[in-house]
């Protein structure tokens, strides 16, 4: 049992330092202090420790020997091999959801939607809203998959992109276009057509693809 609330504290803090890098709270080159962080999280230095050796295996840490350990971050090549696997998995996921989607998850899409024109509408903090919104539409699509492996592959390259997929709405009629693409995704999974979903939903993730390249 206590072996079990190690491995279970140590997931939590590996979980932590990993989504405080990709929200950018550390930014590249920063050093990652063991003492610092356990101080933060409350724990002792050993699953502090652990969990930099699993980030680093991520490739999102590099510890030097007798120096410490470094945030490498995401790079503009990483997004971008991730936007292109994401287009590809998520035509498959959208393929998949045409035979598996429920009622309540067509619900929860319409609702997303509706949220969504009324945040463009306002203009009140639309990078954020619009973000948060385009990212649980995802996640619905991911679970009407009915794939638990699929679910988790999308759901981990969805949060290495957060930051960069927050930068692609800013703009209100990238914004705009990519609401008008979900509903056009959603009615293809509604219409039973997977041909039609899967090319919707990879040319959806190629455009966000594009419009980001189009900021950097």
């Amino acid at each position: 049992m206590e072996e079990y609330q190690e491995l279970s504290l140590r997931g939590k803090v590996f979980q932590k330092i990993r989504d405080d890098i990709l929200k950018g709270k550390y930014k590249e080159n920063d050093e990652l202090r063991e003492i610092t962080l356990g101080k933060e999280l409350g724990v002792s230095r050993t699953p502090v420790r652990e969990a930099l050796r699993q980030l680093e295996l991520e490739g999102l840490v590099k510890i030097i020997p007798n120096k410490g350990a470094y945030v490498t971050g995401i790079t503009g090549k990483d997004v971008n091999d991730i936007y292109v696997i994401r287009s590809l998995l998520e035509g498959l996921c959208a393929r998949w959801a045409t035979e598996h989607i429920t009622e309540e998850q067509i619900d929860k899409l319409e609702e997303i939607i509706l949220l969504s024109e009324y945040h463009v509408n306002k203009k009140k903090e639309l990078a954020t809203q619009v973000s948060k919104l385009d990212g649980e539409f995802h996640e619905v699509l991911y679970e009407a998959s009915n794939s638990r492996i699929l679910e988790h592959v999308l759901s981990d390259f969805h949060k290495y992109v957060q930051l960069a997929r927050k930068t692609s709405v800013e703009n209100p009629e990238r914004a705009e276009k990519s609401i008008a693409e979900h509903k056009e995704i959603l009615q293809a999974i509604k219409d039973r057509d997977a041909d039609k979903a899967d090319a919707l939903t990879y040319a959806h993730i190629m455009n966000a693809m594009k419009n980001l390249k189009m900021k950097l």
